[in-house]
């Protein structure tokens, strides 16, 4: 299929299928003419590196799982792809706990201020907010 049409199946625009072809995560052929020739199971990898995207992954972590992709979405234990996907989720882990410290300090603002003695609008006090 032509990268038009790979672009509508997936929704992705056509820019951002060169860019996974230029960084080694996706590799169509190549018709007569110049023209970009994806097989079927293309429309599959494209999903593929979309959810691996929106789980924080980075394309070049992404190149090294996607040979270890199953159809069904799952992985096959591939060496050393188990032990950065492990890293990449304990970043994550981190990242949603500052995230959540700074949330809560933002709900404490916010509680101070609406709660302000003489019925104005108290000033927030920022102080409780997390710096990284």
């Amino acid at each position: 299929m032509l990268i038009g049409q790979l672009a509508k199946r997936t929704e992705t625009s056509e820019r951002l299928l060169r860019y996974y072809e230029r960084v080694g995560l996706l590799t169509p052929s190549r018709q007569a003419n110049g023209y970009r020739d994806y097989d079927d199971s293309a429309e599959q990898t494209v999903g593929q590196i979309r959810a691996l995207l929106a789980a924080g992954l980075s394309t070049n972590l992404i190149r090294q799982v996607l040979p270890c992709a199953l159809t069904d979405g799952s992985l096959r234990p591939c060496p050393g792809v188990l032990d950065k996907l492990r890293t990449q989720l304990a970043r994550l882990d981190r990242r949603a706990n500052e995230l959540a410290q700074a949330r809560q300090a933002l709900q404490r603002a916010i509680a101070a201020a609406e709660l302000a003695p003489d019925g104005r609008e108290a000033p927030a006090r920022v102080t409780d907010v997390s710096r990284r």
